[in-house]
């Protein structure tokens, strides 16, 4: 696996559970699918492609790690902020958007939007075509930025093999994310990593708890996203 599009890879699904939000669960048939068809949403609504920027709202929310893996299928780095400064794209909760330019498109979530330029992540990305993004992308290309640095794939992936390895992640483990995606170090370690095991991003409702948590949490055991990257 060299990038990150290989970790939703058609080969990679099953009936095993990739993501829990609350009380919203994707097994990987499910996630890797609608992770396509966000990057085809993304492409054919937003303009998104190669080398162009997609801002992401950093609440930790299921559309947010939907629209980055989307994003990331397209070769389009993903930048976790409020800020979406010249973003082709901005993801985030309806009730909680941004003023942006007239190069910068909205896909919000949530609520319905009252605006008919801003795309609703619920209508839209459930109807979209439900085949695999078929860009290329290399290991070097940019996959996350931040303000202190860009991470390509390839080193978000090593990182993530890091982890994985370090802390023994496993197909029946739950990551529970408890720290801010604007750390690219909480993206490898609460994203990337557990999808890599073939385990559980755990994005935790009242009284739910993980196997390790990304950041402070009641887990048994914590990763450091500081040490991650």
């Amino acid at each position: 696996m060299d990038v990150l599009g290989d970790l939703v890879a058609r080969a990679r699904r099953s009936d095993a559970p990739a993501l829990r939000a609350g009380d919203h669960e994707f097994d990987y048939r499910r996630f890797c699918t609608t992770t396509w068809k966000v990057g085809n949403l993304m492409r054919h609504y937003l303009g998104v492609r190669a080398g162009v920027e997609v801002a992401i709202d950093p609440a930790p929310a299921r559309q947010a790690v939907l629209s980055f893996y989307g994003a990331a299928l397209l070769g389009a780095p993903v930048r976790f902020t409020h800020d979406p400064g010249e973003a082709r794209a901005y993801v985030g909760p309806t009730s909680d958007l941004p003023e942006v330019g007239p190069a910068t498109k909205l896909l919000a979530y949530g609520e319905t939007p009252d605006d008919p330029s801003v795309t609703y992540f619920e209508r839209e990305v459930w109807s979209e075509n439900p085949t695999e993004p078929t860009e290329r992308i290399a290991p070097d290309d940019p996959l996350l930025r931040a303000v202190e640095r860009t991470v390509s794939h390839g080193e978000a992936l090593a990182a993530a093999r890091a982890v994985v390895s370090e802390y023994g992640l496993a197909s029946d483990t739950r990551v529970a994310l408890r720290a801010p995606l604007t750390s690219p170090g909480a993206v490898v370690a609460g994203l990337v990593a557990p999808v890599l095991a073939g385990g559980t991003v755990l994005l935790p409702g009242e009284g739910q708890r993980g196997d390790f948590a990304v950041g402070d949490g009641p887990e048994p055991r914590v990763i450091d996203p500081g040490s991650a990257v």
